[in-house]
This record gives structure tokens, C-alpha cells and sequence, in this order.
């Protein structure tokens, strides 16, 4: 029997095929083993020892965006995405993979990531990187033509906007309704400040006050998506010691996939996570006042739809800033192909998704799309430049801080 899978649960599967119609790798290939369907058949049989856990096998497993639309379809309640990630742990218990991909993933998830310190400085370097004007001049060059999978990374580099470092503690403006905490996250506080501090000055401006524990590190979300629940695990017991979350009335994200892995975790911490729209929908945010004049698409994030079963909060956050519109973007409740490192690890699969949402976009032409999770806003940013769009991606509460000033 497998160490991290949960066979259990694989018989859950009826094998009914309504999640087919919603799986990205079955809707492009048509092949029974691309689906949700297929890879549960996958992982029993490597479990009962019918099948080995060869090439196809591991490479079904990370063929998958793990995207989650399959559980929105299920009608027997299937844990997809605790399955395909403990089929993952499986496969790197077995040393199933390559030794240089493993080493190179466990050093930048379990080293690079939590380290304040470390992003800190990648931030610092990529922020001169760009306005020194050695971005301008290696892009001029044909140096990044050779640069394989490091230029398509570069590629998705945002222009980043100074750092933002908030104080530990902001006070609530007007009447204090509460106390919560910020989850700043890994990624948010080097390629987007400015949605932490539109999250902080939303929260500030509802009355909340915000705690910004110092010592909260990585949610391990991406962790779990490379079949590395211990370094995942050993991240929620760092960030169980930083929130004290007896005293704040719950612990806000601005992350899809953050928010995600941790109300998922089964941990006390799992029980004051909220997603920034979900907390103001539930408090009953007070309305905006300045108008924002612009069409907006929104496109939903994978985690925060399929996972979190969060819908309709962000759109009617959007819909209440005055002489904004709120245009139906074609397919946003499919995978934009971000999907953690998925970008990098199956390039044209998240092109040939890319490629759908820059097309739904050309067609609606708003002036900005927005999103609740930093791979999205990477994914869709670089999309946008590459294909010369003159549309702004932004997150939710970005808009939602222009109206309150």
C-alpha cells in the first residue's frame, strides 16, 4: 500500500465521467488518462501493485493543474486535490523523479521561500535588475534567447513597484469593528506590495484594525503541489507560533492558493482563514464612495472557486464601486494555466490555456482584468504584454482601495 496515498479515497469514484467536460488536460487531449477519471484509475492500480509507477504514470500525475474544477463537478464529493497531491508525495517518496528536479524544487520551496531575508534580497536585485536598465539592454540582446526556462520565467517578471513594508500593527479609521491578521504571504510582498497595502487600507478603512505578525512565514501551498507535505507541514507549525489567533477575529488572505492549502490543513489556524472578499461580503463592507470609470472582467481564481467555493463575494465587492462595470469575462471559471509552477514545468499546456483567456479578452476588450492570486496575476500579466493588450491586472481589493480614497 502507498505511504501518502489515500487509497480510501480513490474508491470514492464512481467513474460517472461528469468531470471530464471541466478537466483543461482532458478537454485538450481526449485521453482517458488525462482525466480526473483516468489518474484516480492510475493511482489505485500503482497502490494494489497492478501497475507500476513508471514514466506515464508520474507524468500524468504532474500533467495535471490540480486546478480542482473536477471537485465542483463531482457528485460523490471526491477530494481530488488531496488525492492527486498525495499520489505526488508518493512518487517523490519512491525517488520516482529526477534527482536534479526534486533537489532544485526542495531547495527553492524549503529554502528560498520562507526566507524573509533571501526574498527580500531577490526582491532588492529584481527591482534594480529592472531599473538600472540591464533588463531593457539583455532583452535587446540575444542572450535570453538562449536562456530557456530561465527567460520564460523572466518573461513573466511584472514592472515591480517599490517595496512595502507595513508596520506591525495599522489602527482601524472611523468606528473599530474588529482585529485581524494579515497574511502577507511569500510572493505578495516583493512582486505585489501594492496589494498588501490595498488589502491593509481596505481592511483600515471598514473599521478593522491589522496585525502583521513579523514571524509568519510561507503557507506551503506549493509544498504540497510538488509532493512535499513535510516541508509543508513544518511551515504551518511556524505560522501556528506567529498568529495568535485567539485574539483577532480572523486571518485575512489576498491568495487563492494560500488560502486554499490552509483551510485545507485541518489545523486550528484553518479556522479564523478567510479570503480578503469573503471576510468584507460576510462583515458587510461599507460601501465605496469615489467613482472607479473602468470595465472590469473578473476572472476567478482555481482555489478560490473550485476549492474555497468563493464566487459571487469578489464580483459584488467589484459591482458596489461607483461607475465601475462588471463585464462577464468568457471562461472565467477555467484554469488560466498559472497553477503554481506549472507555467514552467509544462509550458505548452499553460500556453494553450493562456491562450483561451487572451482570446475571451480580446473579444470583451475591458480595460482591466482582475484576479485574487499572485500566479494568476503573473500568468495573465504576461499574457497581456506579450500579446500587446492594453489591459491593466489587477487584483479585486486594488480597485476596491482606489474607491475609498
Amino acid at each position: 500500500m502507498s505511504q501518502y496515498l489515500d487509497y480510501d479515497a480513490t474508491l470514492d469514484c464512481v467513474h460517472c465521467g461528469l468531470c471530464l467536460p471541466h478537466c483543461p488536460t482532458y478537454q485538450e487531449t481526449g485521453r482517458e488518462t488525462s482525466s480526473p477519471r483516468g489518474r484516480i484509475y492510475l493511482m489505485r492500480g500503482v497502490a494494489e501493485g497492478s501497475l507500476e509507477l513508471d514514466a506515464q504514470v508520474v507524468g500524468e500525475m504532474y500533467f495535471c493543474l490540480a486546478c480542482r474544477a473536477c471537485e465542483s463537478a463531482c457528485p460523490s464529493g471526491v477530494r481530488y486535490g488531496a488525492l492527486v497531491e498525495g499520489m505526488r508525495a508518493e512518487i517523490d517518496a519512491r525517488g520516482a523523479r529526477s534527482i536534479v528536479t526534486r533537489t532544485t524544487q526542495r531547495f527553492t520551496f524549503r529554502h528560498l521561500l520562507p526566507s524573509r531575508r533571501l526574498m527580500m534580497l531577490l526582491g532588492t536585485f529584481l527591482r534594480f535588475y529592472q531599473n538600472s536598465g540591464m533588463q531593457a539592454a539583455l532583452r535587446r540582446s540575444n542572450v535570453l534567447r538562449v536562456a530557456g526556462r530561465l527567460a520564460e520565467a523572466e518573461a513573466m517578471l511584472p514592472k515591480l513597484s517599490p517595496a512595502y513594508r507595513p508596520p506591525v500593527q495599522v489602527p482601524a479609521k472611523g468606528r473599530r469593528r474588529g482585529r485581524v491578521a494579515l497574511f502577507s504571504g511569500c510572493l505578495m510582498p516583493e512582486f505585489f506590495p501594492s496589494v498588501n497595502r490595498a488589502t491593509i487600507e481596505v481592511l483600515i478603512q471598514n473599521g478593522f484594525e491589522v496585525e502583521i505578525p513579523a514571524q509568519q512565514t510561507c503557507c506551503g501551498a506549493l509544498h504540497l503541489h510538488s509532493g512535499d507535505p513535510d516541508g509543508a507541514a513544518r511551515l504551518l507549525r511556524r505560522n501556528r507560533q506567529a498568529f495568535r489567533i485567539d485574539d483577532v477575529d480572523a486571518i485575512i488572505m489576498n491568495s487563492a492558493g494560500c488560502g486554499a492549502a490552509l483551510k485545507d490543513s485541518g489545523d486550528r489556524l484553518a479556522e479564523k482563514i478567510r479570503d480578503i472578499s469573503e471576510f468584507l461580503y460576510e462583515a458587510e463592507w461599507v460601501k465605496p464612495t469615489e467613482p472607479v470609470p473602468m470595465r472590469v472582467a473578473y476572472d476567478d481564481p482555481c482555489h478560490l472557486l473550485h476549492a474555497q467555493k468563493i464566487h459571487e463575494a469578489p464580483r459584488a465587492l467589484l459591482r458596489s464601486i461607483p461607475e465601475l462595470e462588471l463585464v462577464d469575462l468568457p471562461g472565467a471559471s477555467d484554469c488560466c494555466g498559472a497553477a503554481g509552477i506549472y507555467s514552467f514545468t509544462q509550458p505548452e499546456m499553460s500556453k494553450t490555456l493562456l491562450d483561451r483567456k487572451l482570446r475571451a479578452l480580446q473579444e470583451i476588450a475591458p480595460d482591466a482584468v482582475a484576479t485574487g492570486n499572485p500566479g494568476c496575476l503573473l500568468q495573465l500579466g504576461a499574457g497581456v504584454r506579450k500579446a500587446g493588450l492594453r489591459i491593466d491586472v489587477v487584483h479585486p481589493v486594488e480597485l476596491l482601495a482606489r474607491a475609498y480614497l
